[in-house]
């Protein structure tokens, strides 16, 4: 098929990339001219493993291409895909107007049938809203679909997610053009539902809502335990053995970031206010995540005391492990928190150095290493759970600190294993490993 992807932030680049592997014919298109000529010379503007290489693959072999010219894709194209970003506004409103723009886009540019495809999250309604904003901007009539295909990705594991989903949504007015997608997924062999379109819209939200009620679930859970000396692990184990429940996203920490859960539970608590609902359940699931930074920071204060005069070491500042995405990162809070104590400030990512320094202070130091960074540090603080975190030498970072005291924010750790190395260690939920 030929297919055009408008956007190429995470969804739109790997939808792209991932269509082209399968034999399509693929254009992405985006208006930010910088982003498009790093593309074509093989620059990713994200790190996500494999993609790289996927991209450079599908241009060499002639099926993936980029330009910032809208109407370029929508003629060479008959799968329209929006996949631009829907950021949330200070009301926590999901903000389309860059969906709309491409609306408009497509609807000037447009002098055949084509089917147009919301792969952005968007609020329920927003398939209505793209019919009517394409109808008035269209030079003269020319017949099109509206179709709704939520993506369930995650940065990190993006390609893997799309090429092998747990299941294909696909909302579609007629079972006529749900055929096309249909035709478009079949070779992926996955399940798929088709909807009509608002459920489609619904299905992301309520998906990423329930996820992120696990979560702050969890948490407040922990929070239980560690006034009542009870092991969040253990009981996470016990919950997640009952099928009905299961162990996903029931790991207690510092709560969820990144791009997705944030912003998708507030528009839906936005989405449901508009239409009369007060969905406190969701105001509750948001206010638990937000406590979780500053509940960290005071568990250092109550350990350490006064955090003027003590150099903080934090490992990991991306909001996940295996992406340099910044967004709605924990140890963006985390940092400020430190920072407004008056802490001294060392830090280390694998990848994320580079997006966190325009959104820390100026004065924290970026490190070269974990060991750099512990390195004379009163304390150091596990934000990010990257894998090579699993894997220090925990003795030669003992023997680095100035006191060897770990405040571990995603129980990456075993308590009993930090107490025979010498630590002072405390984690989510469970009891603190104390010095003698």
């Amino acid at each position: 098929m030929n297919i055009c992807v408008v956007g190429t932030g995470y969804v739109g680049l790997v939808t792209g990339a991932v269509f082209a592997d399968l034999g399509n014919d693929v254009i992405c298109v985006d208006k930010v001219r910088e982003k498009i000529e790093g593309l074509k010379k093989g620059r990713m503007p994200i790190y996500e493993p494999g993609l790289e290489e996927m991209v450079a693959r599908n241009v060499a072999d002639g099926r993936l291409s980029f330009t910032t010219d809208l109407a370029e894709g929508v003629k060479k194209s008959e799968l329209i895909f929006i996949a631009v970003g829907t950021p949330a506004k200070a009301n926590g409103e999901t903000d389309l107007s860059a969906v709309e723009e491409v609306a408009r886009g497509i609807a000037r540019a447009m002098d055949s049938y084509r089917v147009i495809v919301n792969k952005s999250t968007v609020p329920v309604g927003t398939g209505d809203l793209v019919r009517e904003i394409i109808v008035k901007n269209q030079p003269k009539p020319v017949a099109f679909d509206v179709v709704s295909n939520p993506e369930f990705l995650r940065e990190g594991s993006a390609i893997e997610d799309t090429l092998r989903p747990d299941r294909i949504v696909i909302g579609a007015a007629t079972q006529q053009v749900a055929m096309l997608l249909l035709e478009l997924y079949a070779q992926l062999g996955r399940p798929m539902i088709i909807t009509d379109v608002p459920s489609a819209e619904m299905i992301k939200y309520a998906s990423n809502a329930f996820l992120a009620a696990k979560v702050s679930f969890i948490n407040a859970i922990a929070n239980v335990c560690e006034l009542a000396g009870a092991d969040v692990s253990q009981v996470m184990k016990g919950l997640g053995l009952d099928p009905r429940i299961g162990t996903a996203f029931l790991q207690a920490g510092l709560g969820f970031g990144g791009a997705c859960l944030p912003k998708d539970i507030e528009s839906l608590i936005h989405t449901a206010a508009a239409l009369g609902y007060d969905f406190k359940l969701l105001k509750s699931v948001a206010e638990i995540n937000r406590e979780r930074a500053q509940h960290l920071v005071e568990e250092m204060r109550k350990a350490l005391g006064p955090l003027d005069d003590k150099v903080t070491a934090v490992l990991g500042l991306a909001f996940k492990p295996n992406t340099d995405d910044m967004r709605e990162a924990k140890s963006v809070e985390v940092v400020a928190l430190l920072h407004g104590a008056g802490a001294t400030i060392k830090a280390y990512d694998p990848v994320a150095t580079e997006n966190a320094r325009a959104l820390l202070p100026r004065s924290v130091t970026y490190c070269a290493s974990p060991y750099e960074a512990a390195e004379k540090a009163d304390a150091l603080v596990l934000v990010t759970e990257w894998n090579e975190f699993k894997f220090l030498n925990l003795e030669r970072l003992r023997s680095l600190m100035r006191r060897p005291v770990i405040f571990d924010g995603r129980n990456l750790y075993e308590p009993e294993r930090m107490r025979r190395l010498g630590f002072e260690y405390h984690s989510i939920g469970r009891k603190p490993v104390l010095p003698a």
